[in-house]
């Protein structure tokens, strides 16, 4: 017996907080990001769909691997992961849960996301950030 997953149909698609490394394609027409973790080596456009990383042939999610874009349901809980040392320059996003997704408590994986807004923090400087 294969256990199944329950299903949501939401009235519209969920919304999560994750932070990401803001990069500009070689000619500087097109921005994307990078991923802090795993995914940390293959940019992703503002409308991007996850691949499984350690190259096995299913469609993220997959409910016995952990590929997937991954994002936390709460703001405060992304804005407090830019504090570490490692990610201080890296940009708060607002996504738009896309394509499947499996629910945690504190956030989902899924398949495909639309970056909504990206947020960056103040300059190393102190001063605010005008520009990237």
């Amino acid at each position: 017996m294969r256990l199944r997953l329950p299903t949501e149909h939401p009235a519209e698609p969920p919304t999560g907080y994750k932070i990401a490394h803001p990069v500009l394609s070689q000619d500087g027409a097109r921005a994307g990001f990078t991923g802090v973790s795993l995914g940390g080596a293959l940019p992703y456009g503002v409308v991007a769909d996850a691949s499984c990383l350690y190259g096995r042939r299913h469609r993220p999610p997959a409910r016995l691997c952990d590929c997937g874009f991954h994002c936390v349901h709460d703001r405060a809980a992304a804005e407090a992961l830019l504090c570490t040392a490692e990610h201080r320059g890296a940009v708060l996003l607002e996504v738009t849960v896309l394509g499947a997704y499996i629910r945690f408590e504190h956030g989902f994986r899924y398949a495909r996301q639309r970056v909504r807004t990206a947020t960056v923090g103040p300059c190393g400087c102190g001063a605010p950030a005008v520009a990237l």
